[in-house]
């Protein structure tokens, strides 16, 4: 296995984060999959999972990631964050995470709405979040998966972007070192304050602001930023369309 940063992750997060672990595994399914499973059976303690391959990793709307297999570890960086949280207003949580993740990581890359990290209009990450409630307590299964080195894409009409394309020395444990601790203080930050505190942020960040995008049901137009909810703002020809994460994938026009 490689040199996991766990100990140091864990020493940067325990402190804010009661009964945090740090779990690096060979080889997984899926590390989101294995934390609902573990949620729905009571196990709700916040917990960071890392698995170094993933046999059957998911993206958002059912679609397969393709993370690192046996003969590529370390191409991809995959990982879970899970933890329980109390917060009346779930909206625009995978734009707080994206936020979070692409200011750990470098001022280039940017954010599609709603869950992917892009360098240049190609993907490098990308977030899948599920929960999960127990009790009275719901639990948040955070994913994310980021491309580090290049590798093989198969299926894909874009060929995928990669970080050491920016910094060609940085390998997957020391990108989750960047990554980890800042990720946890953004989600308590959500948390505490909703996705309002990130918007500014997000909008600096927004890789569709002032382009034309295509939505899912045919609609075309152009998108002028989100909301204080993080729902995309896309003017049609019927007027300023208010978008939700839960109805719609968007890309630009061609």
């Amino acid at each position: 296995m490689m040199n996991w940063p766990a100990e140091a992750i864990w020493e940067a997060v325990a402190p804010t984060l009661p009964g945090f672990t740090v779990e690096v595994l060979p080889q997984i399914d899926s590390t989101n999959t294995e934390l609902m499973r573990r949620a729905r059976a009571g196990q709700t303690e916040p917990v960071l999972l890392v698995a170094e391959t993933q046999s059957a990793g998911r993206g958002r709307l059912g679609r397969a990631w393709q993370g690192a297999t046996a003969a590529d570890v370390g191409a991809t960086l995959t990982f879970s964050l899970g933890l329980p949280l109390q917060m009346a207003d779930w909206s625009g949580l995978s734009l707080a995470v994206g936020v979070s993740v692409v200011q750990s990581l470098h001022p280039d890359l940017q954010l599609k709405w709603p869950n992917d990290v892009w360098l240049h209009d190609r993907k490098l990450a990308g977030i899948l979040i599920e929960t999960a409630s127990v009790n009275a307590t719901r639990y948040a299964v955070i994913g994310i998966g980021i491309n580090i080195a290049p590798r093989t894409a198969i299926g894909l009409a874009t060929p995928p972007a990669w970080l050491q394309e920016l910094e060609p020395g940085l390998d997957a444990p020391a990108t989750l070192l960047r990554v980890a601790a800042p990720l946890v203080q953004a989600v308590q930050r959500f948390e505490a304050q909703g996705f309002a505190s990130f918007r500014a942020a997000f909008l600096q960040r927004d890789a569709l602001a002032g382009r034309h995008v295509s939505l899912s049901d045919g609609t075309q137009g152009l998108a002028q930023g989100v909301d204080g909810s993080g729902a995309l703002l896309v003017h049609t020809s019927a007027g300023l369309t208010r978008v939700s994460s839960a109805e719609v994938s968007v890309r630009p026009s061609t």
